[in-house]
């Protein structure tokens, strides 16, 4: 079963993400109104910048670390692995952070990267030693399961 992860997939999970991620930092923004007396931050406060990608960093690697999985990398069942195939500590997790900011930043090229590379992967992927893979479905490893006892017994059978 071919467990890559194509970019219209990833590109859903990132949407789904977004949603979360955009109330997750209107959070974040309205913790800081009482340090304010109760203005809005002012714009172009790099602090208050920096504070908000901290934020985002927080939800993506505290997720990627534990269980390889953002809510919405669950809901579109991919899993984020090293390319041992091992769960990602924090320090790959940090540096596909960065790099995928990085992805962004080439115009989205870096995303385009896995519609060339056999292994569906990102450059940020690549560059961090990691990769998405695609959890099977219950009926999918129905399926598997059935077609593997079906050939068994073929076997036994001759």
């Amino acid at each position: 079963m071919d467990n890559r992860v194509g970019l219209p997939r990833r590109l859903l999970a990132m949407a789904y993400d977004g949603l979360l991620m955009f109330a997750l930092l209107m959070i974040a923004s309205a913790l800081l109104i009482p340090f304010q007396h109760g203005q809005a931050v002012a714009p172009g406060n790099h602090l208050f910048q920096l504070y908000l990608l901290y934020v985002l960093y927080l939800f993506l690697a505290w997720f990627w670390v534990h269980g390889g999985q953002t809510l919405g990398m669950k809901a579109w069942r991919i899993r984020l692995v090293s390319d041992d195939g091992k769960p990602i500590g924090w320090t790959r997790a940090t540096l596909r952070f960065f790099l995928s900011i990085l992805s962004w930043l080439l115009l989205g090229t870096g995303f385009l990267w896995s519609l060339v590379d056999r292994e569906k992967r990102c450059l940020h992927d690549i560059l961090s030693h990691t990769r998405l893979i695609k959890i099977p479905s219950p009926s999918d490893l129905l399926k598997s399961s059935q077609s593997e006892q079906a050939t068994e017994q073929e076997n036994t059978k001759g």
